[in-house]
């Protein structure tokens, strides 16, 4: 597409103060970015939402306003410089300000998406796909027999999870939080599910591993499940808080991991994806599990941008399983 085709002004969704979902505004004059050297100008076809978004949200995580939300989009190169993103080119990327029709991105966390996998399932697949799979290999790397505790298990993280684990030989216990959920997570490798209730976690947890306790625990839900995680986690085991759904999880006596002779994690993706070859490494592996594996990419919805307030009451509700798109 030649520059003068290019729109000024373009749809997004624009937040100028933290709030609820009253403070996502959105507007139809926003100004089209320009790209700087080095970055490309790509419209954006499927954008990820993600709960990272609620974090800026609400102010929980500290950005500058006003801000564009959005750190994923499968989208069409428009302008570039760059070899390996000639214009036309189908890419999906991590960054910043897709909740809108166009965004100027670094090359850093782009790729192409490859022929086999579509726009749709590659923007569902990139942001949640990583983090879990950077979840089991760095965080806590799992080994085949294991037997871990997954929160919220038919959540987009939760989902990914489930697949990875039972591919790699490692039984799941999941949680969730409606019957329709349990099965979704057990349909996608859940050995056994239940709800939140902490009596009923730590008793699932103690049946399946004789009372020894779980390797590890992967937390997204934070506040709520944390101590609920402490007392599932067995001697010398890993909690792996990598969300904050419920909230952040409150300070607590670092004495109390000593206990069981406890690891806690709080990791977070881009410090594992942080160099061009790690990236590579973790793209290429989400990839063979989409095309090769024939791993599951559940979508829960595509919504119009202008959607977005419902989308993101959709998300915080804990009603949804799999992943939330907006289209612009």
């Amino acid at each position: 597409m030649a520059s003068s085709s290019i729109p000024k002004t373009m749809r997004g969704i624009l937040v100028e103060k933290t709030g609820g979902v009253e403070v996502l505004q959105y507007r139809t004059d926003l100004p089209v970015p320009e790209p700087k050297e080095g970055e490309l100008l790509v419209k954006n076809d499927y954008i990820g939402i993600n709960y990272i978004d609620t974090y800026f949200r609400t102010g929980l995580y500290p950005t500058a306003l006003p801000v564009i939300l959005g750190r994923e989009s499968a989208s069409t190169v428009l302008l570039s410089q760059h070899p390996h993103f000639p214009p036309s080119t189908p890419i999906v990327w991590l960054g910043t300000t897709a909740y809108a029709e166009y965004s100027a991105i670094p090359t850093t966390h782009a790729t192409p998406i490859p022929a086999s996998i579509s726009p749709l399932h590659a923007a569902a697949s990139l942001l949640q796909g990583l983090t879990a799979l950077t979840l089991v290999e760095e965080a806590h790397k799992v080994e085949k027999g294991d037997i871990v505790l997954v929160h919220a298990a038919a959540g987009g993280v939760g989902l990914w999870l489930c697949q990875i684990l039972r591919a790699k030989g490692v039984r799941v216990i999941g949680t969730a939080s409606t019957p329709e959920k349990r099965q979704e997570a057990e349909r996608n490798g859940a050995g056994v599910t239940c709800g939140y209730g902490r009596e009923e976690v730590l008793g699932v947890v103690k049946k399946e591993t004789n009372g020894e306790g779980v390797k590890a625990v992967f937390d997204g839900v934070g506040k709520a499940t944390w101590e609920v995680s402490l007392g599932a986690v067995g001697r010398k085991g890993t909690v792996v808080s990598f969300g904050n759904a419920s909230g952040a999880v409150e300070p607590f006596a670092i004495s109390k991991l000593s206990v069981k002779n406890l690891k806690v994690c709080r990791p977070t993706l881009f410090n594992y994806i942080y160099t061009p070859e790690e990236f590579e490494k973790y793209t290429n592996e989400l990839w063979k599990l989409m095309t090769e594996d024939k791993f599951d990419v559940k979508i829960h919805e595509v919504y119009p941008l202008e959607d977005v307030k419902r989308a993101h009451t959709d998300l915080e509700s804990r009603k949804t399983s799999g992943k939330l798109l907006l289209k612009p």
